[in-house]
C-alpha cells in the first residue's frame, strides 16, 4: 500500500498557520511500517485539488489521508470534490451525519452547519472526538478529516488501528562516509532495487561527509549490500562510521 496525505489550505502556503499534519501522518505511518509515498500541500482550489485527487486514485494501491475542506464555509471545497472524483456522482445527504450535526448544534444547524452532511455516496462516517461533525472514508481508502489536528489526527489513529495491518519494520543500517557522494556513486548504482537507499551528503567544519542508509525486509540481501558497500569503501581507503 502507498499512503498519501493532501493537506489542503491556502493560510498553509501564505503563512498564516503552519501546517502539523505531515509529520505527524509521518510518524504514525512509519511506526507502524507503512510507506509514505507522498505529501501534497495545496491551496484551497478547486482544479488543483481535483487533479491532485485524481493523480493519487491512479495508483491502484494507493490510500489517501486528506486534511481541511469539509467544513460549511465556501472554501470549503473537499466532500464536492470528492464525490466527483472518487464516486462520479453529486453529494447526497447522509442521515447520520445529518443526525449528528442536528444534535449537536440543535437550531444553529440550518442554515449552514447542516450542509456538512452532505457527502459523497457510500461515505463511511469518521467519529469527531471534539464537536461531533463526522469526518468521512471511501472505499476504506481515503479518508476525510477536518483541518483542526484535534479532530483529524484520532480520527487517522482509528483508521490506521483498525483498517491496516502494521508491517514488520525493515531491517537497516545507517553509517557516515567521510567522502564527497561522487565517490560512492558507482557502489550505489550495484544495489538492488529492493534496497532501500538514500545518501545525505554533509559538509561538517569544512569537510565532506555522506549519510547512508540502507533497509530491506530480506536480512539475507541486507547483510550482503552492506558488506558490498563497506569492501568498497574500504578499498577506496574512506573512513566510515556506523550510526
Amino acid at each position: 500500500m502507498n499512503f498519501y496525505s493532501v493537506i489542503i489550505g491556502t493560510e498553509l502556503l501564505n503563512g498564516r498557520r503552519a501546517d502539523k499534519h505531515f509529520n505527524f501522518l509521518n510518524e504514525e505511518l512509519t511506526k507502524r511500517g507503512l510507506n509514505h509515498q507522498g505529501s501534497f500541500v495545496i491551496k484551497d482550489k478547486p482544479s488543483l485539488i481535483e487533479q491532485t485527487f485524481e493523480f493519487i486514485k491512479h495508483d491502484c494501491d494507493s490510500v489517501m489521508f486528506s486534511f481541511g475542506g469539509i467544513g460549511a464555509t465556501p472554501d470549503d471545497l473537499t466532500r464536492e470534490i470528492a464525490a466527483k472524483v472518487f464516486t462520479c456522482k453529486p453529494l447526497s445527504l447522509h442521515v447520520k451525519a445529518k443526525e449528528l450535526i442536528e444534535k449537536q448544534f440543535g437550531a444553529e444547524a440550518y442554515p449552514h452547519r447542516i450542509n456538512m452532511a452532505m457527502l459523497p455516496e457510500d461515505a463511511k462516517l469518521l467519529n469527531n472526538v471534539i464537536n461531533a461533525v463526522p469526518g468521512f472514508h471511501l472505499e476504506n481508502r481515503y479518508f476525510f478529516t477536518p483541518g483542526f489536528p484535534s479532530m483529524a489526527w484520532p480520527m487517522v489513529t482509528w483508521a490506521l488501528d483498525n483498517l491496516f495491518e502494521t508491517k514488520i519494520k525493515p531491517y537497516a543500517y545507517n553509517f557516515i562516509v567521510y567522502t564527497g557522494e561522487s565517490d560512492l556513486i558507482d557502489i550505489m548504482r550495484t544495489m538492488p532495487q529492493t534496497i532501500e537507499l538514500s545518501s545525505l551528503p554533509k559538509i561538517v567544519e569544512g569537510k565532506r561527509q555522506v549519510e547512508i542508509y540502507l533497509a530491506s525486509y530480506d536480512k539475507d540481501l541486507l547483510d550482503f549490500c552492506y558488506k558490498e558497500f563497506l569492501l568498497h569503501v574500504k578499498q577506496k581507503g574512506f573512513d566510515y562510521k556506523n550510526l
